[in-house]
């Protein structure tokens, strides 16, 4: 199993859990090599590019951002991700420390199911990216406006003037383009949605396209300085022409789950804190079953 670490946040307690079930049970850990001084010595480090090829799964210890570098990682020959959470807000995350033991040895017993999830292959002027979230084009600051042309399948549809263009898998419908104004796309869909942010001229509104469209988007003469982000990483600092070409592909990354059902419960619970109406009824079936309890408790019991 390859362990994918949070970049800067403490994973030891997670990992020694990791280790020492691993220990146990004869299990062999994998590590990038730069992240070696990080974990005990039982754990074998390898160079970064073979992490994946090696390992029969991943274990992505962090939050989403980690949960995507992990998938990414393995997008040439997808492997099983099993998110340990340690972040605040995560929709692709499923499994909190304390679980890991029953977690880890379901996942050997290939006790789970698996979510496929499609990526973004796009040429980036020229370097090939993979995003499962979202690519972007962004304004830097005081520089001005993104400004550029949109071609679905060759066909040119229109101009963009705005702060930041997205496009975005409906798993990444959730991040920077529903920040953005764009609607809340389905993870059991297949689309792929453009949205403008802070729109000045031209479209204005987010587009959904289908997954079989190839897209183009040409950067303008007129246009500032434009930083290109995947998945939230910057990739290109400040790019003044060229263009990004992005094709949608299925199942091209493969995630963990033991409980299908709760797992979307709790994204339920999460998006509402995205501002989405949620009744009071549906908000009790999403705690845990010992605060439901106290709760019936207390409401059943009679006034002073």
């Amino acid at each position: 199993m390859g362990l994918v670490l949070h970049p800067t946040r403490d994973v030891s307690e997670v990992v020694g859990i990791i280790e020492r079930w691993a220990s146990r049970h004869r299990k062999t850990l994998l590590v990038r090599a730069e992240d070696e001084h990080r974990v005990p010595s039982g754990v074998e480090p390898v160079p970064a590019d073979e992490l994946a090829e090696r390992a029969d799964a991943l274990i992505s210890i962090g939050g989403d951002g980690t949960m995507l570098g992990a998938l990414r990682m393995a997008v040439r020959d997808p492997k099983p991700v099993l998110g340990v959470h340690l972040g605040r807000l995560g929709f692709l995350v499923e499994v909190e420390p304390p679980d890991l033991p029953e977690a880890l040895s379901r996942l050997v017993s290939k006790d789970f199911t698996v979510e496929s999830h499609a990526c973004l292959a796009c040429d980036v002027c020229g370097d090939d990216v993979v995003a499962f979230n979202d690519i972007a084009l962004v304004r830097q600051p005081g520089s001005g406006f993104v400004t550029a042309t949109l071609a679905v399948d060759g066909q040119r549809y229109g101009y963009y003037r705005c702060d930041a263009l997205v496009v975005s898998t409906p798993t990444g419908s959730t991040a920077y383009s529903y920040a953005a104004g764009g609607p809340l796309i389905s993870p059991a869909a297949d689309a792929v949605v453009v949205t403008p942010s802070s729109p000045m001229a031209g479209i204005s509104r987010a587009v959904v396209l289908a997954p079989s469209e190839s897209i183009r988007l040409d950067l303008r003469p007129q246009t500032a300085a434009v930083a290109v982000e995947m998945d939230g990483l910057v990739i290109k600092e400040a790019a003044t022409e060229g263009a990004v070409e992005i094709r949608y592909r299925r199942d091209a990354g493969r995630v963990v789950r033991f409980d299908p059902q709760r797992y979307q419960e709790r994204n339920q619970l999460k998006l509402s804190l995205l501002d989405l109406p949620f009744l009071p009824d549906q908000l009790r079936e999403l705690l845990p079953e010992e605060l439901r309890r106290e709760r019936d408790q207390r409401e059943l019991e009679p006034p002073c």
